[in-house]
């Protein structure tokens, strides 16, 4: 299977909660393991709360129309933010993957780069 990246208005979709054409299965499987992915996540979760930026142009007074916006965004992107494993999770579900699939390769991305800072055998005492 062949990794190819959406086009804008593809991402855009995709952004929304759409599916991509499958030749995009592997991107998606990328987009929700990769290190950066919170910041992606955090990025498609401010897409889908832009259209809210639109109550600026309501009438009244604009001190209470930002704040409301603020308010708005700030719940959203609590929200997002509270659910984002489990968002990655049906991404990848979305586009053929199995169950766990994204959580299990960032589990293994974490273990590879702790192998290789610390050496084999070493355990945070958190853990």
């Amino acid at each position: 299977m062949a990794t190819t990246r959406p086009n804008p208005a593809q991402w855009v979709w995709y952004a929304f909660g759409g599916r991509l054409p499958d030749r995009c299965a592997e991107w998606v499987l990328h987009d929700v393991t990769c290190r950066t992915w919170v910041l992606r996540h955090v990025l498609r979760a401010l897409t889908q709360l832009a259209p809210f930026c639109l109550l600026v142009l309501l009438p009244g007074p604009l001190e209470i129309r930002l704040s409301a916006i603020l308010l708005g965004l700030l719940v959203g992107l609590f929200y997002s933010v509270c659910y984002m494993g489990e968002t990655a999770e049906h991404r990848a579900l979305k586009h053929g993957f199995p169950p766990g699939v994204a959580r299990e390769t960032r589990e293994l991305r974490r273990d590879v780069q702790r192998v290789a800072k610390h050496g084999v055998g070493y355990r945070p005492w958190w853990e």
